[in-house]
């Protein structure tokens, strides 16, 4: 993934994505194949429906075809980001606290790679969560992803 074109498309599309009254939850820039993918995932409250990735994906598309930000040909897409959204920003660390989540590392933290449980928060940096009693501190560092997790 282009880091610098994802920072970018980011600061470009978040303020459309505002004005429209929705969260821009993350943005990924991948090649698949033989083709480039701008994939927008957004949410507001209560989920979103089409008529908001219709709406999204018209503005944001007449504004890059403006800004000419993206050097190839890529296919848009926007959608939600599902019932297991990522978690990456500090405001999702207090919107989901008390939520079962999951917390994936690069390498192995404390013998694992994979931790679940509640999450307490986001304290010095460090991804907190509670799970039968025992709290583990995970480092942000050591993060490869963290997505909230269904509970059955």
């Amino acid at each position: 993934m282009n880091k610098s074109i994802v920072q970018e498309i980011e600061i470009l599309v978040e303020p459309l994505v505002l004005e429209k009254g929705l969260e821009l939850v993350s943005v990924e820039y991948i090649k698949e194949g033989a083709h480039w993918y701008l994939r927008l995932y957004i949410d507001k409250e209560g989920g979103v429906d089409m008529d908001d990735c219709t709406n999204v994906s018209h503005a944001v598309s007449e504004m890059l075809d403006i800004k000419n930000t993206i050097p190839q040909a890529y296919m848009l897409e926007v959608s939600s980001p599902g019932l297991e959204r990522p978690l990456k920003k500090e405001e999702d660390f207090i919107r989901f606290q008390g939520s079962l989540i999951m917390v994936h590392t690069i390498s192995p933290f404390q013998g694992f790679k994979k931790f679940s449980g509640n999450l307490v928060g986001l304290i010095n940096d460090e991804i907190v969560l509670e799970y039968e009693g025992k709290r583990v501190s995970i480092p942000r560092t050591l993060v490869k992803k963290t997505h909230l997790l269904l509970d059955f």
